[in-house]
């Protein structure tokens, strides 16, 4: 891992094509401009964990009626 510092207005190169700017830096937060081709994507870190786990939920297997009887067990017998 790479450990650099930038000031507002300085900027790194990643590769021939991507392009970081430091655009502002307040209260802890930094703003970050990104210029990268449109092939390449660029997530927020929480977005890809939520990727990750959407596609971890949905490789496993669990057959309809299974899922009907865990939701079935989560509802109080009073609302039944």
């Amino acid at each position: 891992m790479l450990i650099l510092q930038r000031k507002a207005g300085e900027s790194l190169w990643i590769g021939d094509q991507i392009s970081v700017s430091v655009l502002s830096v307040e209260d802890g937060k930094v703003r970050l401009a990104i210029d990268a081709p449109k092939e390449v994507p660029i997530l927020r870190n929480e977005l890809r964990i939520a990727m990750e786990a959407n596609r971890d939920a949905a490789q496993e297997s669990a057959s309809p009626l299974a899922l009907l009887e865990v939701l079935q067990s989560a509802i109080p017998p009073s609302e039944k």
